[in-house]
């Protein structure tokens, strides 16, 4: 059975799966983080879209944008770091956490606090405050006097390095 990419150490069709696929919506703010976290690995962007609150947060995703984006990352964990309100009975939460996936061979971790509110007893993501972070390569440096990687037999500098 598949894990749940959230990290949440359940199968995914017990954990994020329903809420995405609109079985179930989740109860909480910290449930709705790791379904738009697991929503990105599995490639589901209506449902990013769908879960924004406002209609202009809606309109500023590019959805075949970020399909290509979430297709082309390795998803590598999510990781929550804080939780405050976002409960069953709250109507507003901030959930603040890391997200860490790999994009031609660069390992990325995004940091954010993500703010959360429930609308007739569904939770919706509001807005966030990201916290930027190095970006770390996640394999080694190609010196310019290195041959290329793509086989070609060439240095770097005089293939794919220009």
């Amino acid at each position: 059975m598949k894990s749940c990419p959230c990290n949440s150490g359940l199968p995914y069709a017990e954990c994020c799966e329903p809420y995405i696929r609109g079985i179930k919506k989740p109860p909480t703010a910290e449930a709705l983080m790791r379904s738009r976290y697991s929503a990105y690995a599995e490639h589901a962007i209506d449902y990013i879209i769908e879960t924004c609150l406002r209609e202009e947060g809606r309109q500023a995703i590019d959805a075949k944008q970020t399909r290509n984006w979430s297709e082309q990352s390795q998803w590598l964990g999510l990781r929550i770091l804080s939780v405050t309100r976002g409960g069953p009975e709250d109507d507003d939460g901030v959930v603040e956490f890391e997200a860490t996936y790999e994009r031609n061979g660069l390992r990325d971790v995004h940091h954010e606090q993500g703010q959360f509110r429930r609308v007739e007893g569904q939770w919706f993501y509001e807005d966030g405050e990201v916290a930027p972070k190095t970006v770390v390569r996640a394999g080694p440096k190609i010196g310019r006097n290195d041959p290329c990687p793509c086989g070609s037999g060439k240095k770097y500098k005089h293939c794919h390095g220009r």
